[in-house]
């Protein structure tokens, strides 16, 4: 029985790598490889999520390791982010994340569309933000 749970500990130490980063890297390389966008949209909330979740283990570590089973608890939701059948993390991101930015950014799909733009085709309504973090026309050709 000790090397049954041996085994077991071995796999759910194994189980953690694969599911929160070496699918979800295998996914995201196919995904921006395909024409669809609702993969890359998929994956790219993914990353928020995972990088968001990570951040707040690193912040909360003293108290999650009074948590015995923090690591299954994350495991779990993590997997349910990528499964691509409940597409989680779009899921959390269109319901959640994406109304915040919206409200305080004013940018998105609708709002973004609906604003008007100027004779050179760029928005009016853009804000400082996404100016500072959007690569202007010829930085990325450098690389």
């Amino acid at each position: 029985m000790s090397r049954f749970w041996t085994f077991l500990t071995y796999v759910h130490s194994a189980a953690g790598p694969t599911v929160m980063l070496l699918y979800p890297l295998y996914a995201s390389v196919i995904a921006i490889e395909s024409p669809s966008k609702l993969d890359d949209e998929q994956w790219l909330a993914y990353w928020i999520l995972y990088s968001f979740l990570t951040l707040l283990e690193i912040l909360l570590q003293p108290i999650l390791e009074w948590i015995p089973i923090w690591y299954t608890l994350k495991l779990a939701f993590v997997g349910w982010l990528v499964m691509p059948h409940f597409r989680g993390a779009a899921f959390i991101y269109e319901r959640y994340v994406r109304e915040k930015i919206i409200k305080k950014y004013g940018i998105g799909g609708a709002a973004h569309n609906k604003k008007s733009s100027s004779p050179n085709g760029k928005s009016k309504s853009k804000s400082k933000f996404v100016d500072f973090i959007t690569p202007k026309k010829g930085e990325h050709e450098a690389y």
